[in-house]
């Protein structure tokens, strides 16, 4: 597969030009970049009374009004522009087809039989792939009924009576932490969780509240969903399952040679197929420098895939990967046995430049009632000693994203 053409900043796609959304708590600078860069003409129910960029025209929308159905424009043109979170810059533009959209829905709708019998219940964001694409589109895809709660509040959950659940590991902490809504989830038939790691503790307090064990998956904004656990399959705390009808994956090592599918060894995680997008929006050089040749897309994620081809996300590269003393040492791992101690209610850990060891292991610890030393030795019992926290830095909470993922960039 050749490696996709870099989109231009003025798509030819239009007249019929995809829709792109941004957060409603976007402030003014991140709103601004989202508009211009997708070469945004409206703006669509601008009730914020931020005013729109010059050439931007903001309308407010009647809900109620209706208008007659129009042709689709055609399945290979760009439906959506959704945009990264922006960790390591200004959020990039993923134009994202009709065509990928319908691969990501149909290999999820296969791998968890998500049918028009389903009541789909969430209380996403409907800006990103999660919320929108999966939550939204997803339903309207296989035909079965949506119900947002507005707010992820473990009693709206539990009273809205449905068969699939979509949630981030924040809302599922929540779930778990009220054990009377929790119950009331038993007649659901799915419990899915994305976004980020879903922690060890939360996964066991879940299956033991609601009677089933939850399904994870895995994607990006560039990708879609890829990756994701059957409803029929092995669920595993950590595991996020094995590719979606379409989706192709592979582990590569700091040599860029073929890594080991042993369950054990992480590699950088490279994946091709019918979701992944053609390229970044007016951003070539992003474009060139993440495919190979070949048409792989580096995720820039570290996996471990096993026998069975189920895949461990360890973390991002940049980030979660921490080669401290010789090793290399998966930040996840050292967070869910931190997660393990009763004292523990969250915890990141990240790598910080260190130079005996390369890179020293920091923890980042919401807790109660117990000191750094004890942390230290905790881990150090549950894992091997090399994977032990070198510091620990009690915080009141965590930096999170709108979706629940730590931004481990403002620790």
């Amino acid at each position: 597969m050749p490696r996709p053409p870099p989109c231009s900043p003025r798509p030819p796609w239009r007249p019929s030009p995809p829709s792109s959304a941004a957060p409603p708590d976007a402030g003014p600078a991140e709103r601004d970049h989202i508009l211009r860069d997708s070469g945004a003409d409206l703006l669509l129910n601008a009730t914020n009374g931020t005013p729109a960029p010059a050439g931007v025209e903001p309308i407010e929308v009647d809900l109620t009004e209706r208008a007659p159905w129009t042709e689709a424009p055609a399945t290979e043109h760009p439906a959506l522009v959704l945009y990264t979170s922006g960790t390591t810059g200004k959020p990039k533009g993923v134009p994202m087809t009709r065509d990928a959209i319908a691969a990501c829905l149909d290999g999820l709708a296969a791998a968890w039989d998500w049918t028009a019998d389903d009541r789909l219940v969430h209380a996403l964001p409907l800006y990103h792939v999660h919320g929108l694409v999966l939550g939204v589109l997803g339903a309207l895809r296989t035909g079965s009924r949506l119900h947002h709660t507005g707010r992820p509040r473990p009693d709206l959950l539990a009273a809205a009576g449905g068969s699939l659940y979509f949630a981030v590991p924040t809302i599922w902490h929540r779930v778990a932490a009220a054990p009377d809504a929790a119950r009331e989830l038993r007649n659901a038939r799915l419990l899915v969780s994305g976004s980020a790691a879903l922690p060890a503790g939360v996964f066991a307090a879940i299956k033991d509240l609601t009677g089933q064990a939850p399904v994870e998956r895995y994607g990006m904004t560039e990708t879609l969903i890829t990756v994701a656990t059957r409803a029929d399959g092995r669920r595993q705390p950590g595991a996020v399952g094995v590719p979606i009808k379409g989706v192709e994956t592979r582990l590569v090592d700091d040599h860029g040679d073929p890594g080991k599918h042993d369950g054990a060894t992480p590699g950088a995680l490279e994946i091709r197929g019918a979701t992944v997008f053609d390229g970044y929006l007016g951003r070539p050089d992003a474009t060139a420098a993440s495919f190979t040749k070949a048409g792989w897309f580096r995720t820039g994620d570290v996996a471990t895939i096993d026998g069975d081809g189920v895949h461990r996300i360890v973390g991002r590269a940049s980030t979660d990967l921490i080669k401290t003393g010789g090793y290399r040492v998966g930040a996840g791992e050292i967070e869910d046995a931190l997660l393990t101690h009763a004292g523990v209610r969250e915890a990141a850990v990240v790598g910080r430049p260190d130079d005996d060891l390369g890179q020293r292991i920091v923890a980042y610890v919401v807790a109660d009632g117990v000191t750094a030393d004890a942390l230290i030795r905790h881990v150090a019992s549950t894992l091997s000693a090399h994977k032990r926290p070198r510091d620990v830095v009690f915080v009141v909470e965590l930096p999170r994203n709108a979706l629940g993922k730590v931004q481990k960039h403002r620790l």
